[in-house]
């Protein structure tokens, strides 16, 4: 919903990185009309999700290894801003709205 305002503010590029198949992202990015608009990454391993600190151990709950819900802001290869949500299944603090009010 808020692509072309992160393209006014200056954004080049917006990514959706998930703990998940190609298949799965690529049916979400179908699903929520983001074609074009939002780079879905396939993290299916959780290379990237551990690398940045990002991921949780949900085995208790038979999901195994998963992200947290973040939004990053990143300028030349160097992590300006993280929002990191803190309250499982919203996205108050990682959403698009706080991130467009930061930038």
């Amino acid at each position: 919903e808020s692509y072309e305002t992160f393209k006014e503010k200056g954004i080049d590029a917006i990514y959706c990185v998930s703990v998940n198949d190609i298949y799965v992202m690529d049916a979400w990015s179908n699903n929520q009309g983001a074609e074009g608009k939002v780079l879905m990454l396939a993290d299916g391993s959780a290379k990237f999700t551990k690398a940045v600190g990002m991921d949780v151990d949900l085995g208790l709950f038979g999901m195994g290894t998963r992200s947290k819900r973040y939004s990053m802001l990143i300028e030349d290869g160097v992590i300006k801003k993280i929002n990191i949500e803190v309250k499982p299944g919203e996205a108050e603090i990682s959403g698009a709205k706080r991130m467009l009010s930061e930038l």
